[in-house]
């Protein structure tokens, strides 16, 4: 768990984040363990959000012209 959060994969974060909900919903962490646990996954939660947003980015959508055919691509809008 000490692993720069920048360092590390997609799968790695969300890996870890679930590890830390867990211990967090056990309720059996000590408070100051809890506090740190909670700072980490609110980092790792963003850079989950981070990694997802830049895949969205990259995400093409295929523009159909007005006789239903392919007509190129377009990147993708989420708005």
């Amino acid at each position: 768990m000490d692993q720069a959060i920048e360092n590390l994969s997609f799968e790695e974060a969300m890996r870890e984040l679930e590890g830390i909900v867990g211990k967090l919903e056990s309720g059996d962490t000590p408070l100051e363990d809890a506090i740190r646990l909670y700072e980490r996954g609110s980092v790792l939660r963003q850079r989950c959000a981070d990694r997802l947003d830049a895949a969205q980015a990259r995400i093409e959508a295929i523009r159909v012209g007005a006789d239903g055919r392919p007509a190129g691509v377009q990147a993708f809008n989420a708005g």
